[in-house]
C-alpha cells in the first residue's frame, strides 16, 4: 500500500473545489511526513495532545485540523497553531477557543458541528441552537473566532438513502445560514464526507472531506 498513491487516486476522483482533510489520528509522524511528501498538506487529528506532538515534529506548513469531539480544558493546547476546528458543538467551547485565541493574537477559524444523524452516540448543535447563538449579543462579542461554516457526521449505515437525506438536511441548513450577516461568521466551507461516504457527500455539496483509512489504511486502535 502506497499512501503517496491513495492520495493521488482520492484526489484525481474529487472536484478541485474540494478540500481533502487526511484524517492522521493514532498515526505516526512517519505516515503523515509519507504523505506530506506527496504534496497533502491538510491533515485532521482527534485528540488535541496528540495533534500538539506531531505538531512540534513536523513541518511548519502543515494546516492542523481539529475534527474530534472538544473538550474545552484542551483548547489551550493547540490555540497558537490549530488551522480549523470542526467540531463546535456548545457555545461554551466558542467562548474558550475565543479566550485562547486572544492569548496568542489570533482569530481561530471554526465550524459549527450541526447534529444530522440519528445515532446517539453523534455530537453536534440543532438548527435552533445555531440560530440562537448567532442571534446573540454574546456571540457578536467574540473578536478572536471566525465561523467558516459547517461540519456533520452522517449515520452509519450501510443505507444510501439516509446517508444521502442526512447531506441534503446538512447542505440546506448551510444555504439558509449563508444569508446571515455578522463580521465573525461567514460561512464558506461544507466538512462532510468519510472514506466510506464522502463520494455522497460531495455530490450533495460538501467542500471538505475528512479521510482516514482510505489514505493511510485501517487505523489503529491503542
Amino acid at each position: 500500500m502506497s499512501i503517496k498513491n491513495n492520495i493521488h487516486s482520492i484526489l484525481n476522483s474529487i472536484p478541485k473545489s474540494v478540500t481533502l482533510v487526511a484524517v492522521s489520528k493514532t498515526k505516526p509522524s512517519s505516515a503523515i511526513l509519507e504523505a506530506y511528501n506527496a504534496g497533502q498538506k491538510v491533515f485532521g487529528e482527534n485528540k488535541i495532545q496528540e495533534m500538539a506532538l506531531k505538531y512540534e515534529e513536523l513541518p511548519k506548513d502543515i494546516e492542523w485540523h481539529m475534527i474530534g469531539h472538544l473538550q474545552s480544558n484542551k483548547v489551550k493546547y493547540m490555540a497558537h497553531f490549530v488551522h480549523l476546528i470542526h467540531g463546535v458543538d456548545s457555545f461554551k467551547t466558542l467562548i474558550e477557543i475565543n479566550k485562547q485565541a486572544l492569548k496568542h493574537h489570533r482569530v481561530i477559524d471554526c465550524l459549527f458541528q450541526l447534529k444530522i444523524a440519528k445515532e446517539d452516540t453523534k455530537f453536534g448543535l440543532s438548527k435552533s441552537d445555531v440560530e440562537a447563538i448567532i442571534a446573540s449579543e454574546e456571540f457578536k462579542a467574540l473578536k478572536n473566532i471566525n465561523i467558516k461554516g459547517f461540519m456533520g457526521m452522517a449515520t452509519f449505515t450501510e443505507e444510501e438513502s439516509i446517508i444521502r437525506a442526512e447531506f441534503k438536511t446538512l447542505k440546506n441548513n448551510y444555504t439558509i445560514f449563508q444569508k446571515t450577516n455578522a463580521f465573525n461568521f461567514n460561512p464558506t466551507i461544507l466538512s462532510m464526507g468519510m472514506s466510506g461516504d464522502y463520494k455522497i457527500a460531495i455530490e450533495e455539496g460538501s467542500t471538505m472531506i475528512r479521510v482516514g483509512s482510505l489514505i493511510f489504511g485501517e487505523r489503529n486502535y491503542l
